[in-house]
């Protein structure tokens, strides 16, 4: 026989929830023998996103199995209240913040690379190979996939609200407190790798005629050898940063 409990979700937890079960308390069956974590995501909320379960007022892991009666709450991730004396359900934050991101993100890994942020993105990543490069690697999963954050072995990972590049940008720098992290212009926008000044000198046989004649500052990927320069699309670039950066602070 089902079970019956009542459940609510918190803050940015109500993004994945249709409109009549936000921001309230509201009553459901389950099946007997349930898992808090496998019960939330058949709700389509991601154990990625969650922080803090609690059940008729006490914390508790994922493993706990519902019983008749339940009263449920569930929390995202505390940024300024301390829970210290209460059970995190997130692993600790990454030291160095890394990510990989889903084939539906390829104009957010450019933006994230002109900040300076190391990102893996290929258009040919299936989850299976996202998924391994972010345990192998340390990277959090940046998706538009509830699905893939949805798997045991996912820790890092974190589901894009906005469906704007521009809006994703602003969105993750404010989410992961990248803030003191941008470092612009720093990163090939291609390869993902550093990039270093190089004289004019020892590129000038690549450069197109009118480069050559009026830039003399360059700056190359030290993996793909693709090379930079302060050009016309420098001064865009740079408006927009600037332009994030005063929606981060």
């Amino acid at each position: 026989m089902p079970l019956y409990i009542t459940i609510r979700f918190y803050e940015e937890l109500n993004d994945f929830l249709p409109a009549e079960k936000r921001k309230r308390r509201f009553g459901t069956e389950i099946q007997p023998r349930q898992s808090v974590k496998d019960f939330v995501q058949s709700l389509g909320v991601p154990h990625t996103e969650i922080d803090l379960i609690l059940i008729n007022g006490n914390s508790v892991d994922f493993d706990y199995i519902l019983k008749e009666g339940d009263d449920v709450s569930i929390y995202p991730v505390f940024e300024s209240l301390d829970i210290s004396d209460v059970q995190h359900l997130r692993p600790e934050p990454l030291r160095e913040p890394k990510f990989v991101l889903d084939v539906h993100l390829g104009k957010l890994a450019k933006l994230m690379r002109l900040f300076g942020f190391d990102t893996h993105y290929e258009k040919h990543y299936d989850d299976e190979e996202i998924i391994r490069i972010s345990v192998a690697e340390h990277r959090t999963i940046l998706t538009r996939d509830l699905g893939i954050l949805k798997r045991n072995i996912v820790t890092h990972g974190y589901y894009v609200r906005s469906t704007r590049a521009e809006e994703q940008i602003t969105e993750i720098i404010k989410r992961f407190n990248l803030q003191n992290e941008i470092r612009e212009f720093s990163r090939c926008l291609l390869c993902n790798s550093s990039l270093e000044p190089i004289s004019k000198k020892e590129v000038e046989e690549v450069l197109p005629p009118k480069v050559k004649k009026f830039y003399n500052e360059f700056f190359i990927c030290q993996n793909c050898r693709k090379v930079y320069w302060r050009g016309s699309h420098y001064k865009k670039m740079l408006m927009f940063v600037e332009e994030v950066k005063s929606k981060v602070q």
